[in-house]
């Protein structure tokens, strides 16, 4: 109800990604890397999910390709860490090719009846 028929139209193309690029072009965000989440989450988060900061956030990454909002905050993390602990630049042109497939495809955009995740309460 809160989203409009242009702001459904910008989510399902993924469009509404594209001002996070500023950030990227100043420096605060790279193009692959685990999402920026809010910041009240960070007290919840375990010491391993905390290890997601060790990189520059992104516009997209491995969690985003596979599952995007569809997958379990506890995946979400494992994939997140996963990238940390294997981050290169072959991996990451594999997260661009995934990313333009899945936007292309509109995959993985909504979780369920919920147009984005669920909040994270520390305990999923």
């Amino acid at each position: 109800m809160r989203i409009t028929k242009t702001g459904k139209m910008l989510r399902e193309l993924s469009l509404d990604e594209l001002p996070q690029l500023f950030n990227v072009l100043l420096g605060e965000m790279s193009l692959v890397g685990p999402r920026p989440l809010l910041f009240k989450y960070i007290p919840l988060y375990s010491p391993e999910q905390r290890r997601r900061h060790l990189v520059r956030p992104g516009i997209t990454g491995w969690a985003q390709v596979n599952g995007r909002n569809t997958i379990s905050w506890t995946r979400k993390f494992e994939y997140d860490v996963w990238y940390v602990e294997n981050v290169s630049l072959l991996l990451d042109l594999r997260i661009y090719w995934l990313t333009v497939m899945k936007a292309v495809k509109a995959e993985g955009i909504n979780a369920g009846e919920n147009v984005t995740m669920p909040p994270f309460n520390g305990k999923n």
